[in-house]
C-alpha cells in the first residue's frame, strides 16, 4: 500500500490536543493495568516458544540471541527496545552501505530483500515473532501492547512538528500501522494511521487491534 492508497478518512490531517491526551485519567491507568497483566501472562505462556527461537538463533551463527536498540518513547524519552536478533551481528555497520536501497519514503529504512537478515530471521520477522521480547518493555512500562511504533532517535531528528505528535503517547508492540499493511505503507501514511489511533484510542479499540495482530501472526501481511 503506497502513498495515496489509504482511505480518505485514514489520511486526514489530524492535530491532536496534547492536554486532553495527557489528562485521560481513566483510560491511561486502565491501559497500563491491561499492559502489565497481559505482558506478564504472555511472557509466562510463551516461554517455551522463547526457548525454541533462542536455540535456533544461537545454532545458526553462534551470535547473541537478543538485540537491543535505543528508541524514543512518550515525550521523546530514551529507552532500549528488545527483540530477537534477526540480522547478522554487524548489521549496524552494513546499514550505511545499504541506505541508498531504502524502499520507504521519509524517516525510516526498510528493504524487502535485506542481505543482513539471517535464515531464521526471515521467518521470525515474517511472523512478527522477533517482536515478542518487547513484552519485557511493556512489563517495565517503556511500551504498551498497542500504540505507535517506537522510532529511532535519528528518525525523530528528521520529524516535522506534525510528525512529533506520534510521541504524545506510549509506543506499542503493535498498532494500527502494523495491521494496515505495515511495510507496504509509506512513512506519511504511517503517521496518519498513528494519529488516527491516538485520536480514537480506547480499550475496545486496543483489543480489536490485538486480535488483528494475532491473525497477522498466523497469516502474515507485508512484514519483512
Amino acid at each position: 500500500m503506497q502513498r495515496g492508497q489509504l482511505d480518505e478518512d485514514e489520511y486526514q490531517i489530524i492535530h491532536l490536543d496534547r492536554d486532553r491526551i495527557d489528562h485521560r485519567y481513566v483510560y491511561r491507568p486502565m491501559k497500563r493495568a491491561v499492559d502489565f497483566f497481559f505482558s506478564l501472562g504472555g511472557l509466562i505462556l510463551l516461554s517455551p516458544l522463547f526457548l525454541i527461537v533462542a536455540l535456533l538463533i544461537k545454532f545458526e551463527d553462534h551470535g547473541t540471541i537478543f538485540y537491543k536498540q535505543k528508541r524514543l518513547g512518550r515525550g521523546g524519552k530514551v529507552f532500549y527496545m528488545y527483540k530477537f536478533r534477526s540480522m547478522c551481528m554487524d548489521a549496524e555497520k552494513k546499514l550505511v552501505e545499504l541506505k541508498k536501497y531504502n524502499e520507504i519514503d521519509g524517516a525510516m529504512f526498510k528493504m524487502r530483500h535485506d542481505p543482513r537478515v539471517t535464515r531464521i530471521g526471515k521467518f521470525i520477522r515474517k511472523t512478527s515473532i522477533d517482536e515478542l521480547p518487547q513484552l519485557c518493555n511493556v512489563l517495565m512500562g517503556h511500551m504498551s501492547l498497542v500504540g505507535p511504533r517506537p522510532p529511532l532517535p535519528n528518525e525523530v531528528a528528521q520529524y516535522s512538528e506534525y510528525d512529533k505528535q506520534r510521541l504524545y503517547v506510549t509506543p506499542g508492540c503493535t498498532g494500527l500501522w502494523q495491521v494496515s499493511g505495515r511495510n507496504e505503507v509509506g512513512f506519511n501514511e504511517m503517521v496518519a494511521l498513528d494519529l488516527k489511533y491516538i485520536k480514537k484510542s480506547n480499550l475496545l479499540y486496543d483489543f480489536a487491534i490485538i486480535l488483528r495482530t494475532i491473525k497477522i501472526m498466523i497469516v502474515p501481511n507485508g512484514a519483512y
